[in-house]
């Protein structure tokens, strides 16, 4: 029998294995690799479970594994939404005052309105919102997921969800691409580096979207807050928000599932590569090491290129404001055109709009709606309180309940920012699976919201 005839009678006899034969085969080996040590290796005080395996015992069961992993990621979000709120005022109070500042001065030199308004206005307000929005979220999120990282608590993530992602066709180490794109999806998409299979890191980096970054958290933290939230005393709003930002977490999650399983069953159909995950040994956390890739390595890289795209969307605002169009101005005009579109899934053409101008930085959602619907020239904060802001939003702009909850839905699907797509391109080097990543995501989001639009007008809740 030559080799061709060898190779391919070995084609057809791996074509017939079952799914688990390489997950047997790494078994046996380790089994006989640890029958090999016991019989090689004596220790002094033999203990059938380490410090290590009791605590793997609970955090890698299949009862407690993954109830844990739920708390620890709302205890995570919890002190991102409380902690990040009161840095961004402070933040926001200092770059807004410079701002102030500067713009006063350029007006006592006489400079004209347009160039004052376009550079402190425009590009300079753009980028304080994205900064003072920004980060103090990720200042926050960053180390806490560094921290698991270091302590070694992440790789029993991956194998808590290796099932899952197994069922869906994707690899198991992406749920720890997906934990890294809470803090920036951008972050998340070069977090699949992990994934040795090509076929597999892509399944990856097209659905990391589909958890919520923290340049989202303001808009699902702002609904939360004063749809859901409101109904309770103030001791247990931070707490009913952070429920239900949870809540939109784990819908994402069930849609980077669904995803998945499409995407390996079709464009991206092909074998599953073997996953062999060791779990490394607990270990004291180094606070150096925390410090330094939280904040070097992540927090600054992504604010840097977050900053980059916000300047020209911040220009763009101010531009479509100040420039009259009609009896208004260009954004009103605009935003008019996309109104019947926007009522058909359940939102209005402010909202659409403010997601075209966002697309470079998706913190400047709120600051850009709450612009057009108090009728100002330049990004504003909006009502300081959550009843002023459900005034303003209901009373003063006919929103309801279905546009709230679409609104959620429509900030969790939607495409990637500016910065994730450019990563993306610069991850795949392919024009292709980038405009495919926008393809996807914008394509579920407008489905989605269509059809719970659809369904609550159907049923009288609309």
């Amino acid at each position: 029998m030559n080799p061709n005839d060898i190779l391919a009678k070995a084609e057809t006899l791996r074509n017939n294995l079952s799914s688990g034969f390489r997950d047997e085969i790494v078994k046996s080996l380790y089994a006989e690799a640890e029958t090999i040590a016991q019989r090689a290796v004596k220790t002094a005080n033999e203990k059938r479970y380490d410090f290590d395996q009791k605590i793997d015992r609970l955090v890698t069961s299949p009862l407690t594994g993954l109830p844990i992993m739920l708390l620890l990621l709302a205890i995570i979000i919890w002190l991102t939404v409380s902690g990040a709120n009161v840095a961004s005022d402070a933040i926001a109070t200092v770059l807004f005052g410079f701002g102030e500042w500067a713009r006063a001065l350029f007006v006592g030199w006489n400079v004209p309105w347009w160039i004052t308004g376009f550079i402190w206005d425009g590009v300079y307000l753009g980028l304080a919102w994205v900064v003072s929005v920004m980060l103090p979220p990720m200042m926050i999120f960053f180390p806490a997921f560094t921290f698991l990282e270091d302590l070694g608590y992440l790789p029993r993530v991956a194998f808590n969800m290796d099932w899952m992602f197994k069922k869906a066709g994707a690899h198991g180490k992406q749920s720890l691409t997906m934990a890294m794109g809470f803090g920036c999806n951008a972050a998340g998409v070069v977090a699949t580096r992990v994934i040795d299979s090509p076929r597999e890191r892509l399944i990856a980096i097209l659905t990391n979207n589909f958890v919520p970054c923290n340049g989202r958290f303001p808009t699902l933290i702002m609904l939360a807050t004063v749809f859901v939230a409101a109904g309770f005393s103030p001791a247990l709003t931070s707490i009913i928000a952070s429920g239900t930002v949870v809540g939109i977490v784990l819908i994402g999650v069930a849609f980077t599932f669904l995803m998945s399983w499409i995407l390996s069953r079709t464009v991206l159909k092909g074998e599953a590569s073997a996953f062999t995950l060791e779990l490394p040994p607990y270990r004291r956390p180094n606070v150096s090491r925390i410090l330094y890739t939280s904040i070097i390595d992540r927090t600054i890289f992504v604010l840097w290129r977050a900053m980059q795209t916000a300047a020209p969307a911040g220009a763009i605002i101010w531009i479509l404001a100040n420039v009259p169009f009609g009896t208004s101005n260009l954004a009103a005009a605009i935003a008019g055109w996309l109104n019947p579109f926007g009522i058909l899934l359940g939102l209005d053409g402010i909202i659409l709009l403010a997601y075209i101008i966002a697309i470079p930085a998706n913190e400047i959602v709120v600051p850009t709606m709450m612009m057009m619907y108090m009728g100002a020239g330049m990004m504003v904060d909006g009502p300081s309180s959550s009843a002023a802001i459900f005034d303003l939003l209901v009373n003063g702009n006919g929103w309801t309940m279905l546009t709230a909850v679409n609104l959620m839905l429509f900030a969790l699907l939607h495409n990637p920012c500016a910065t994730t797509i450019m990563t993306i391109y610069k991850e795949t080097k392919s024009y292709k699976w980038a405009t495919l990543s926008v393809v996807i995501t914008l394509g579920t989001a407008f489905l989605v919201t269509f059809l719970t639009a659809s369904v609550a007008r159907l049923l009288g809740w609309a």
